[in-house]
């Protein structure tokens, strides 16, 4: 009997992908460079998104004096339709401009989490080391909490979502339109820094770092690819070889790029980061995101930044803890990384 399996043709066709734009030492770097930044913009749709772009308006919907630090809710329309809710957290004290930390959750229930409110079952267990905007505030940083595209209060209204998949309907609408949740969250954290301008007296807008686990680690770098604005990221449990993770590993389709490994891999977009500084956090027993492909993948980022001249400005640091957000550990890296930006707080 011919031996059937579902995963064979799929698995064989990933071994022997060619990746275009791979990285190649030997090639024009900055050739390859802009062929790569036109290519991911263009598959994740950035273009078709800008077809329906929306002025800036910001409408702030509260302000709330909390232990140390004001607490500001506002909403902006990032394209025509899509809302986007936002909290903006500030140290109490002396006003000045700050550092900006933008913190993003994953598949949580929603952002309430990383401002420390519970609304659902399960959330405050999970605040005492999920509340990322808290965190940074208490670091010193003005923290900006974003609401995902597709997830918490921007969920789909169509239908009940499953479990933490939250977001799989919508992702799928977003392919049949020719985007991608990628490329709408990218857009989202973006136009969010443009809504900054409005917090402009608390806000130091050239010196904005982003990081946040899981989903928002995924997008902590997806977004520094595309806005150049964003000066440090730092993505926790994330990064990895799309051959090694999300083809090997069931995940949520809001993780879909179509198309993405006839062109490249993962760790080739770091050079849309680059030089500007990227330090890694994995954990060394996620099964996600498995540490062997997320250390192979790794190689090709430091052939990359030695390329840019800037071989120390990335890292990889790897806990011995799972899929999880260490909190201690995210924070004394990127204190570590402004320190080498001078950034003060």
């Amino acid at each position: 009997m011919i031996e059937i399996n579902g995963d064979l043709c799929h698995k064989t066709l990933v071994k022997t992908q060619n990746h275009e734009l791979a990285f190649n030492k030997d090639n024009d770097y900055a050739k390859w460079k802009n062929d790569i930044r036109e290519k991911f913009l263009e598959i994740v749709g950035i273009s078709a998104i800008k077809e329906n772009a929306s002025p800036i308006n910001v409408t702030v919907e509260e302000e709330v004096e909390c232990d140390g630090y004001k607490r500001i809710r506002f909403v902006f329309e990032s394209e025509i339709g899509s809302f986007v809710p936002c909290y903006l957290l500030v140290p109490s004290g002396e006003e000045k401009k700050r550092p900006v930390a933008i913190t993003l959750q994953g598949h949580a229930s929603g952002f309430h989490n990383s401002i420390g409110v519970a609304k659902y079952e399960g959330d405050e267990a999970y605040i005492t080391r999920g509340d990322f905007a808290v965190q940074a505030v208490k670091q010193g940083f003005v923290a900006l909490a974003i609401e995902q595209r597709a997830m918490g209060e921007r969920k789909t209204k169509i239908h009940e979502p499953c479990n933490l998949r939250m977001c799989a309907f919508l992702s799928m609408m977003s392919l049949e339109l020719g985007r991608t949740i990628i490329g709408e969250r990218m857009w989202d954290v973006s136009k969010a820094i443009d809504a900054l301008s409005y917090f402009d007296k608390y806000c130091d807008l050239d010196k904005i770092l982003i990081t946040g686990n899981s989903g928002g680690g995924t997008m902590s770098f997806y977004a520094a690819c595309l806005d150049e604005r964003i000066k440090l990221s730092v993505p926790s449990c994330a990064f990895c070889s799309y051959e090694t993770s999300i083809m090997n590993v069931y995940h949520c389709p809001c993780n879909i790029i179509p198309g993405a490994l006839k062109y490249f891999e993962m760790e080739d977009l770091s050079c849309l980061i680059a030089p500007r500084p990227l330090a890694i956090v994995t954990g060394g027993k996620d099964y996600l995101f498995p540490l062997s492909g997320v250390e192979k993948s790794y190689e090709t980022v430091k052939a990359v930044y030695e390329k840019e001249g800037v071989k120390d400005n990335c890292r990889l640091v790897t806990t011995d803890m799972g899929h999880w957000w260490c909190k201690d550990i995210v924070w004394d890296t990127i204190k570590e990384e402004i320190d080498k930006l001078g950034w003060k707080l």
